[in-house]
């Protein structure tokens, strides 16, 4: 059973060539039947190892080595809950069709975060 979805914002950093970089991975949280708790990475919809391990850290563009990322930024997906609003989707799939051509969200490509200062990190 799923029990989240997120979007999170891994940032890598070459430890030879110091290239930055940012990722955003698809982030599943499920309990199997034994009850034990798991998460699966996907980017760009594939299955993908954890980004932060060494066996999941993709390889910097520029001088080819891997490093392990860090988390930046994450953003849950609610889970449908008894209340949510929601809208019944014909069989026919011709609900929004234009969906099934809309060109997919790259997890790669977007603006680094910005710096936040070290005495605001905590505020909120």
């Amino acid at each position: 059973m799923i029990t989240e979805l997120a979007v999170e914002r891994v940032e890598f950093t070459c430890g030879s060539c110091w290239h930055r970089w940012s990722v955003d991975y698809d982030v599943q949280r499920y309990v199997d039947d034994r009850g034990e708790e798991w998460e699966a990475f996907y980017r760009d919809n594939a299955p993908v190892p954890s980004p932060y391990t060494p066996q999941g850290a993709p390889p910097c563009e520029y001088c080819g080595r891997h490093w392990v990322g860090r988390l930046v930024a994450r953003r849950p997906v609610p889970l449908p809950g008894p209340d949510a609003p929601r809208d019944r989707v014909p069989a026919e799939g011709t609900h929004r069709p234009e969906r099934h051509e809309a060109p997919l969200l790259e997890s790669g490509g977007h603006p680094q975060p910005a710096a936040v200062p070290e005495g605001e990190r905590t505020r909120r």
